[in-house]
């Protein structure tokens, strides 16, 4: 393929996408594939000679499409959103034309100095403190990651090197391995999969803190505090916590207000995952649900959730740029260049061009744009939990804060079971699960740009049609017996 044909083929593409994206809505939103259905449907080996790209392009539609689920559809409700967005998308297109490896400043000093702005456009966007703003005087600033799990990782790395280098500053004699082996960090029972996952990849014990539905699943200082002053006792050695805001379950919020000073006090690292909600944090009326940032060693969420930045782009901060360099700082002959040490740019693992997906949408939506964006999705959640709240067959199960609604029916986990599976076998709406205090819930989140009221109101319809054949089942069993 030459420049002339790309110019032709892309444009093609351009129309393929464009063309998918305006018709989503009218493919079933889930797939209806079994295991393994692909191998049958392509060669078994790559083609000695090349294939066509009309013939690439056909086999789309035969062999991809039918194991596609639609995440962009409006009717997908399921997990969190994955952002998508067209000036996102066209920035993709340039990222990958240009094809720089950002691994340094001089590696391509547009790659990096780009994600550093963008990092504190953002961050002013969310009214970060200015410590972790890197055109400041501060000693932080941002950088982005894949994902939200590698923010966690990488913060939990850092995290691991800050206490063992400062317990060997007043104990130069004790051995690594036997600090190692007692440090201990927390999460919320509450918390991603990925934090725990974390924990293991670093070597070292992650203790999960209990939550209860009365605290609205978040984390309380004094539980924080109590298991800290026992593990202490036992001779282990605190130095990291993860709180959540908006956890994957139920979108609940630890209160990092009441964690963040004891964590200062104990010298532990406090991490802050705001995966999914952090978006929301650029509407003044959600901004204080980041309040206590300033206790904060690091920051992350995702802008490929839910502010309109194709994944992956991951954006994390740190209060001191230096906890990272000793952690990850490694200088071989072949990455040094001039400008090494001019400490504005911390992080040299900057890898892809994934700034420019955040540049394009922050200027082609505006950050009216991007609130507005965010305030409909919160809207139309709003609208779902009032017909879930009309309905006395249904209870909402927790909180409904931005564009997440938990609800069940009114009854046993196996009738909620019974009622997701053949809400998702008809494969017109996609949702899935969660449990809360040992009840089996359906998680209900807003996620496609393109969702509309009439689209609420239609899965509404068709949620209340499949339960009302489910308690009609369930009551003639009841008979039966």
């Amino acid at each position: 393929m030459d420049a002339a044909e790309f110019r032709r083929r892309g444009k093609e593409m351009v129309d393929l996408i464009a063309d998918y994206l305006e018709n989503i809505e009218q493919r079933p939103v889930y797939p209806d594939v079994e295991p393994g259905y692909l191998r049958s449907l392509i060669p078994e080996e790559a083609p000695e000679e090349p294939d066509t790209y009309e013939d690439v392009v056909k086999d789309i539609e035969r062999v991809i499409m039918p194991g596609v689920t639609h995440w962009h559809s409006p009717y997908f409700y399921a997990y969190f959103p994955t952002a998508n967005s067209f000036p996102a998308m066209l920035a993709d297109m340039l990222s990958g034309a240009i094809g720089c490896i950002g691994f340094s400043w001089a590696a391509s000093p547009a790659c990096t100095e780009l994600e550093t702005v963008m990092m504190d456009w953002l961050g002013k966007m969310l009214k970060l403190p200015e410590d972790f703003i890197a055109g400041t005087h501060g000693q932080g600033g941002g950088v982005i990651q894949g994902t939200a799990s590698e923010a966690t990782l990488v913060a939990l790395l850092a995290a691991r090197s800050r206490a063992v280098r400062m317990i060997l500053a007043s104990d130069p004699q004790r051995p690594e391995t036997g600090i190692t082996s007692k440090l201990v960090a927390y999460s919320s029972d509450q918390a991603h999969c990925s934090v725990e996952r974390a924990g293991m990849i670093a070597g070292v014990r992650m203790k999960k803190i209990p939550t209860e539905q009365s605290d609205k699943y978040a984390v309380q200082g004094e539980t924080l505090r109590r298991m800290i002053q026992e593990d202490k006792a036992a001779g282990l050695i605190p130095f990291y916590f993860c709180a959540t805001l908006g956890t994957t379950p139920s979108c609940a919020f630890d209160h990092i207000t009441e964690l963040g000073p004891i964590c200062n006090a104990e010298k532990i690292w406090m991490h802050i995952d705001a995966a999914y909600a952090g978006s929301s944090f650029i509407c003044p009326e959600f901004r204080p649900l980041l309040n206590g940032i300033e206790f904060a060693d690091s920051f992350n969420f995702n802008p490929h959730k839910w502010l309109l930045v194709n994944f992956d782009c991951s954006t994390m901060w740190v209060r001191k740029r230096s906890d990272l360099i000793g952690a990850f700082k490694m200088d071989p002959l072949y990455l040094k260049h001039d400008h090494q040490e001019s400490g504005r740019y911390f992080y040299t693992d900057n890898s892809l061009f994934r700034s420019l997906k955040m540049w394009f949408v922050f200027r082609m939506y505006g950050l009216k744009g991007l609130q507005d964006y965010i305030r409909k999705h919160v809207e139309l959640a709003k609208e779902f939990e009032s017909l879930v709240r009309a309905d006395q067959r249904f209870e909402i199960s927790a909180d409904v804060v931005l564009g997440l609604v938990c609800f069940r029916l009114k009854g046993s986990n196996e009738v909620n079971e019974t009622l997701l599976k053949r809400i998702n076998n008809g494969r017109k709406i996609h949702l899935v699960p969660c449990q809360l205090s040992g009840q089996f819930v359906l998680r209900f989140a807003v996620c496609a740009r393109t969702t509309e009221s009439r689209h609420i109101r239609e899965a509404w319809r068709l949620i209340t049609q499949l339960a009302e054949e489910v308690m009609q089942d369930v009551t003639k069993l009841k008979v039966r017996m």
